[in-house]
């Protein structure tokens, strides 16, 4: 509910401006002014805020600050302690995450008639995956093709994403959308049972399938039931504090930690699969986050540290729209949807000031300049912000538009007093996806035999930026892929004697780089202590 009087000023603006705002339908900027623009505003430009990599794989390589603490932080095992001297879980395929690439890989491994062990640090469905809102993108329409998906993605990512990798996104997107409706997702369908599909931030066709605003959730919801029903084993609040290695340097395993107790446990696996998911639990640059709980970039250590390369690890993407108001949701996604369905950004003048469908960093760019430089943002108690004018939407789409097509929403805001069909809402970038991670051949390995990865921890697939909808995209495709070829691979492994040699080369590479920390790592959980003066 809104009660601050220059707050109700500004809404009285938005609202007597929105008249006309209905009919604007403001120019896309060009590659030059998105360039100069991204350069002095995105808080991936900020210098001061990243670092050089001092050992690994990426040494010499920019990283946040927040990522290098923990890529250069000490391992959570005690070296001077046995701990390969019984195994407690032994499997073919051991995937780490319980998303949607986690799932999908297992259901792939069951396929390849793998014996597959999940584990997961909270619960499986714990994940960014479940909290995906807008959609997921497929050319399937008959005024679209993979290879148009396949350009709006590239120049999206700024030429920069991985062009074998970015392929199989776009070519088998169709038969994701076909495999998760087997499985059974409902997507939005028209009366004849076509699907609805719109667009999304930078996409030049309308191929966003969806579940209403809870797409994420309702893919997630049907990956989970399929996994239990296939009885794949699954260890829940555990998570992987350091990959094992065999004698021949390929993968064998993870050490795995109970969340409640502590107890050290060793899994023994032909092949293992990361799907870690991401890191906005890190609060780069101090910024609220989208993500759950649990995303603290634990693959990407993981990897780091057994020997794997990292990919635009200096490469995040800040959700334009995360909710600046009430202080309950900051940082909440309000999804892209929302934009796509008719809402425009404005400032607190009521002033249009962007194309709502820019790609997410040139949007996130704008709202920041228009809160710093221009000046033109709205006062907050929590900081600046910009309206998102909700109700534009069904001036354009009609009345109940809102709730048919963004219920989530509605409730969202609705519990806290705000009628987005009737109020705007004051949204900021929040910390949303990260865009480098793990580097993998088209198989889903990494630089380590026999160690694959698939979902947000992997870098290269949408190159410096994403789309909208490419990514619980890519979870699927990855994940699929993952899980297929670790099963299949898994069948001609014989592992070797286990060992940890490898952390212990790493400690002994931090210790000869001068490296000095109390820094554990992987993180696992963020830490919100309330810290005493």
């Amino acid at each position: 509910m809104y009660t601050d009087p220059k707050i109700l000023e500004s809404i009285r603006k938005v609202e007597a401006a929105r008249a006309e705002n209905v009919k604007l339908n403001p120019a896309r900027m060009s590659a030059e002014e998105k360039e100069v623009l991204l350069r002095t505003f995105h808080p991936d430009y900020r210098e001061n805020q990243f670092t050089t990599l001092r050992i690994g794989p990426n040494k010499g390589g920019k990283v946040p600050l927040e990522l290098a603490a923990l890529l250069e932080g000490k391992p959570r095992i005690d070296l001077e302690k046995p701990h390969l001297e019984r195994v407690d879980y032994d499997a073919d395929v051991l995937i780490i995450g319980g998303g949607g690439a986690g799932c999908s890989a297992a259901i792939e491994a069951d396929n390849a008639g793998a014996k597959v062990l999940l584990v997961t640090k909270l619960r499986m469905g714990d994940a960014n995956t479940m909290m995906a809102e807008g959609g997921i993108q497929a050319a399937d329409k008959p005024n679209d093709s993979p290879a148009q998906h396949f350009l709006d993605a590239y120049g999206g990512g700024h030429f920069a994403a991985q062009k074998d990798l970015l392929y199989k996104l776009v070519t088998e997107a169709p038969e994701a959308i076909q495999w998760l409706s087997g499985l059974g997702v409902e997507f939005d369908k028209a009366p004849d049972g076509t699907m609805i599909t719109t667009h999304g931030g930078g996409t030049s066709r309308k191929r966003m399938h969806a579940a209403k605003d809870y797409s994420g959730a309702e893919i997630m919801r049907t990956l989970r039931d399929e996994v239990l029903n296939r009885g794949i084993e699954v260890v829940d609040f555990t998570s992987a504090i350091e990959l094992i290695k065999d004698e021949n340097g390929r993968c064998a395993g993870a050490v795995l930690q109970n969340m409640e107790t502590k107890e050290l446990l060793i899994a023994r696996a032909k092949t293992v699969i990361l799907a870690t998911g991401g890191a906005g639990r890190l609060h780069y640059q101090g910024f609220p986050t989208s993500n759950h709980y649990g995303a603290t970039a634990d693959g990407l250590i993981l990897g780091y540290r057994a020997g794997a390369k990292l990919l635009y690890p200096d490469t995040l993407q800040y959700h334009p729209t995360g909710a600046a108001f009430p202080a309950q949701i900051y940082g909440a996604l309000v999804t892209e949807k929302v934009r796509s369905v008719g809402a425009m950004l404005v400032n607190c003048e009521g002033e249009a000031f962007m194309n709502p469908l820019e790609t997410r960093d040139v949007a996130a760019a704008s709202i920041i300049r228009e809160c710093s430089e221009r000046q033109k943002g709205v006062k907050t108690p929590l900081g600046d912000a910009v309206w998102l004018d909700t109700p534009m939407i069904e001036r354009k789409g009609g009345k109940g538009t809102i709730e048919k097509r963004i219920p989530a929403m509605m409730r969202m805001f609705g519990k806290h007093g705000i009628d987005i069909r009737t109020e705007p809402i004051l949204v900021y970038p929040t910390l949303h996806y990260q865009n480098g991670g793990l580097h993998i051949t088209p198989d889903g390995q990494t630089d380590v035999e026999n160690l694959f990865a698939a979902g947000e921890v992997v870098g290269g697939i949408h190159g410096r930026n994403r789309l909208m909808g490419n990514s619980l995209l890519d979870i699927i495709v990855f994940g699929r892929n993952a899980g297929r070829n670790a099963g299949e691979k898994s069948k001609s492994v014989t592992i070797g004697a286990l060992t940890l040699s490898h952390v212990a080369a790493f400690e002994e590479e931090r210790s000869a780089a001068g490296i000095e920390t109390d820094t554990l790592s992987p993180r696992l959980l963020p830490d919100y202590t309330r810290k005493r003066d």
